[in-house]
């Protein structure tokens, strides 16, 4: 009879303190049923230069130096047509990457170490899940830079691209 009687308070007591603990975090929550993620994770001003300060001015963008030795890779086919982390449908055929930190939408010069050659990017996808590799670019950014059209795999600099601000226009004050 006694345990009986433990075994009912316990369990009672085992029940209060699941839906207790349970339901306290879902009290003021609302919930978004939105079944793809379009807002990025990463705060634009989160991310810091890593290497350098130098800023190079080329053409319509200021770079500013991320990584000057990055371990670039490129997507396998299969993910062509899929959903990537912003909600776009990759292509494997624009000039698109995968970055863990910068944000969605982040212009980035990549620079293949071997041979110069630069191509600009933009960050639409989380990624790449691998070990020691910083940056999966998709198969056309890949073999634009790529020496050995074989390989899966290349050393990169990566730069993060701004776009200049313009000029101010002359005030028409001061303009005789």
């Amino acid at each position: 009879m006694r345990d009986r009687f433990l075994l009912v308070i316990t369990t009672t007591i085992a029940i209060i303190l699941i839906f207790s603990f349970s339901f306290r975090k879902f009290g003021k929550t609302s919930f978004a049923l939105n079944k793809f993620a379009v807002q990025d994770t990463v705060k634009v001003d989160s991310i810091a230069i890593l290497d350098s300060l130098i800023i190079e001015s080329e053409g319509l963008y200021n770079y500013k130096l991320y990584k000057s030795n990055a371990h670039a890779s490129y997507y396998a086919k299969r993910f062509h047509g899929k959903r990537t982390a912003s909600g776009e449908r990759f292509d494997n055929n624009k000039f698109t990457a995968a970055h863990r930190k910068l944000a969605f939408g982040t212009k980035l010069r990549v620079t293949n170490l071997r041979n110069g050659k630069s191509a600009i990017v933009t960050v639409n996808d989380r990624g790449p899940y691998v070990r020691g590799r910083e940056i999966d670019l998709s198969r056309k950014a890949y073999m634009y830079l790529a020496v050995n059209k074989s390989g899966g795999e290349m050393r990169v600099k990566i730069e993060v691209a701004q776009l200049k601000p313009e000029p101010p226009l002359p005030s028409p004050l001061t303009t005789p």
